[in-house]
């Protein structure tokens, strides 16, 4: 389904952005940490989009999140280094699919056992901390 670019529809997008960073933060060391990195995944994908429908561009969604990322810093100055920040957060788990699919994990190996590691709470921070600038985006257009 393409989406109609404009400011109202990206506040929507921006609103469910925050609902799903909330609920990943509901999840903090309650031992999914596969479904904490997912949701941001979800959180960080919407607002991304909210700050590409801003600038008057239809698109199918779901899009990849560096490319998004990337085009929105070649039209906006101000999001410098959002596509490096979102490769930090794939490298640390920010995935739709290897979150949730055995198969994305050498076997035995289940997306739950496979992020144990990762620092839920840093990761959360650093993916409210790119909301916060997308929101600031979108509130200045």
């Amino acid at each position: 389904m393409a989406l109609t670019p404009s400011i109202p529809e990206a506040q929507r997008w921006l609103q469910q952005a925050k609902s799903d960073l909330q609920a990943a933060r509901n999840d903090i060391r309650r031992c999914c940490p596969n479904w904490v990195l997912f949701k941001a995944h979800q959180a960080l994908e919407k607002a991304l989009v909210a700050a590409v429908l801003c600038h008057g561009e239809a698109f199918e969604a779901p899009v990849e999140l560096v490319g998004l990322a990337q085009w929105l810093e070649g039209v906006e100055p101000k999001p410098r280094c959002l596509a490096e920040e979102v490769e930090w957060q794939q490298g640390r788990g920010l995935d739709g699919k290897a979150t949730q699919y055995p198969n994305y994990h050498p076997f035995p190996i289940t997306p739950n056992e496979a992020f144990r590691s990762v620092d839920e709470e840093e990761v959360l921070k650093r993916v409210e901390e790119v909301l916060e600038r997308l929101q600031d985006h979108v509130e200045g257009m």
